[in-house]
């Protein structure tokens, strides 16, 4: 006799938007859309540390030049962060930042870019940012050996939008949480931190919520698309 099935973890919902707006206030404009989309109309309010808060939900947001994004779940705590993608000397930026073992294998921007962003939405997702060494917290060694798994939008997923498998990575210190690196333009570097066991990320993108993606995580995660 098969086993009836477990409940179906909740999702994480991440929305990502350019603006040309103040980026602070589009990213809690777009925070409470999702939030309300989600049943959860409650204020937006923030812990004295600056933390986004909705009652009933886990949320956090970034905000870089000319993007916005947010993240929100009931599966537990979730973080967010996005750069740009740029050149710039990478060597002394990691080893200043960067514990000695991570910053021999930075050798280029785009690695410098996964480890900041991935430190950082693990920070926001255990509500410390990059305070206490957050820097120094150590990450997946695939984030840094040329084997970095993404989730991807829906314009680079396969013909016919077929799923595409990819692995989330558990945070060495933290083995609760893991974090994967989501594609939405070729110009951003955006990291995605959430509760070890989470099975499906819903990627929403744009000025409305339409055009979403949606991942399974196995650890696989598959990127599916509406």
């Amino acid at each position: 006799m098969n086993e009836p099935a477990g409940p179906t973890p909740e999702p994480v919902h991440v929305w990502v938007s350019t603006t040309d707006e103040n980026p602070r206030e589009a990213a809690h404009h777009l925070l409470r859309q999702l939030a309300t989309s989600l049943g959860h109309p409650a204020p937006l309010t923030h812990t004295p540390t600056g933390r986004p808060v909705v009652d009933g939900l886990h949320v956090s947001l970034t905000h870089t030049t000319g993007a916005v994004a947010v993240a929100a779940t009931h599966a537990g705590p979730v973080g967010v962060d996005a750069e740009l993608r740029r050149d710039f000397p990478v060597g002394a930026m990691a080893a200043r930042w960067f514990p000695p073992a991570e910053a021999g294998r930075v050798d280029s921007p785009e690695k410098f870019l996964q480890l900041w962003t991935a430190k950082e939405a693990v920070g926001k997702a255990l509500g410390q940012g990059l305070r206490n060494q957050g820097l120094r917290r150590e990450m997946p060694a695939a984030l840094t050996d040329g084997s970095v798994s993404e989730l991807v939008a829906e314009g680079d997923r396969g013909p016919g939008g077929s799923d595409l498998p990819v692995h989330a990575h558990v945070v060495p210190s933290e083995p609760e949480v893991a974090v994967v690196h989501v594609v939405v333009r070729l110009d951003l570097v955006l990291a995605l931190a959430f509760p070890r066991g989470v099975t499906e990320v819903v990627l929403h993108q744009g000025t409305a919520l339409r055009s979403t993606v949606r991942s399974r995580t196995s650890f696989p995660v598959v990127v599916r698309g509406n």
